[in-house]
C-alpha cells in the first residue's frame, strides 16, 4: 500500500526561481489497484510519482510504500525492487549493444539472481520472443519495439508496483493500443498500476480509480464514473471528457435516453442502439 500525507514539494527551494509543484496532497493507493492520474502540464503529476519512486527528496509530508520511506536513502535499494517506473519516451534511455544486455542491466545492477533469465521472462511479458530479439541491437528496432524493450527492462526487476508516465506518448494508434493492453494484462496478473496520461480516453475504460491534480493539489478522486460526472470541475482543471463520453452527454441533452457514463466506442454503440429502439 502507498500512503501519502500532507505532501508538499518545491523546486529550487530558497531561490528566486522557487516553484511549488505539490501542496498538501493526501492520497492512499491499495495493493492491486489500477489508478489513473490526470492533470494538465504543471499540475504535479510527474513530481508526485517521482517522489513515490524515491527519485526526489521528500520535503514536508509523509510517504510510505509498503512501510518503506522513499525519503530515506537506506530504503532506496528495496524501493527499486518494489517500484518500477517507466518514464515518458523510455527508449531514449536504451544504451546497451543488445536487447538482452539492456533488459538484464537492472536485475544485474541490483545483484538479483539469474539476471539474463529474468530478462528473457520480461521480454516474453512484453510479447517479444527472446530467441528472435535477445541478440539484436535495440537501436535497430521500431519505435514501438524500443518502447517494449524499455518496459521489459523495468519488468525484469519484478516490481510489485508499476508507474507509467505518459507511456503512449509518440506512439501510433496501433502501438498505443498494444501497450495499453499489455498494461491491463499486467494489472490482471496482480501488479499495482499507476498510469499517468493526459488522454482521458486512455484512462477512462481501463482504470478502477481516477485522481486529478490541479495546480499541485489533489482536485478530484473517485471512480471514472464519479470523476467524469463533474464536467465543470474538469473544465476548471483544463481537462475534457473522453470524446465518446462527450457524445453521450450531448445526446442526453437532446433528449436521448442514454447513459452518460460510457467510455468506449463499443459500449456507446450498444447504448445508442438501445436508446434508438426505445425512442422508436
Amino acid at each position: 500500500m502507498i500512503q501519502i500525507q500532507d505532501l508538499t514539494f518545491t523546486y529550487a527551494k530558497g531561490t528566486p526561481l522557487a516553484y511549488k509543484a505539490l501542496e498538501g496532497v493526501n492520497l492512499s493507493i491499495s495493493r492491486g489497484e489500477f489508478v489513473g492520474i490526470a492533470g494538465q502540464t504543471g499540475s504535479g503529476k510527474s513530481t508526485l510519482v517521482q517522489l513515490i519512486a524515491g527519485l526526489l527528496p521528500v520535503e514536508p509530508g509523509i510517504i510510505q510504500v509498503d512501510g518503506l520511506d522513499p525519503g530515506v536513502k537506506s530504503s532506496h535499494r528495496q524501493l527499486r525492487r518494489k517500484v518500477g517506473m517507466v518514464f515518458q519516451y523510455p527508449e531514449q534511455q536504451l544504451f546497451a549493444e543488445t536487447v538482452l544486455e539492456d533488459v538484464s542491466f537492472g536485475p544485474r545492477n541490483l545483484e538479483l539472481s539469474e539476471p539474463e533469465l529474468r530478462a528473457k521472462r520480461a521480454l516474453k511479458l512484453v510479447e517479444m520472443d527472446p530467441e528472435e530479439y535477445a541478440d539484436r541491437s535495440p537501436f535497430a528496432l521500431s519505435g514501438g519495439q524500443k518502447r517494449r524493450v524499455a518496459l521489459a527492462g523495468v519488468l525484469a526487476m519484478e516490481p510489485e508496483i508499476l508507474i507509467l508516465d505518459e507511456p503512449t506518448a509518440g506512439l501510433d494508434p496501433a502501438g498505443r493500443e498494444m501497450l495499453l493492453k499489455l498494461v491491463e494484462r499486467l494489472h490482471k496478473e496482480g501488479k499495482t498500476i499507476i498510469l499517468i496520461s493526459h488522454r482521458m480516453q486512455e484512462l477512462a475504460p481501463r482504470v478502477q480509480r481516477m485522481v486529478v491534480l490541479h495546480q499541485g493539489r489533489l482536485f478530484l478522486d473517485g471512480t471514472p464514473q464519479k470523476v467524469f460526472a463533474q464536467r465543470e470541475k474538469l473544465k476548471e482543471a483544463a481537462l475534457s471528457l473522453p470524446p465518446v463520453t462527450e457524445l453521450m452527454h450531448e445526446l442526453k441533452a437532446r433528449g436521448w435516453p442514454v447513459r452518460e457514463d460510457v467510455f468506449s466506442v463499443s459500449d456507446a454503440k450498444t447504448e445508442i442502439l438501445r436508446a434508438w429502439r426505445q425512442k422508436c
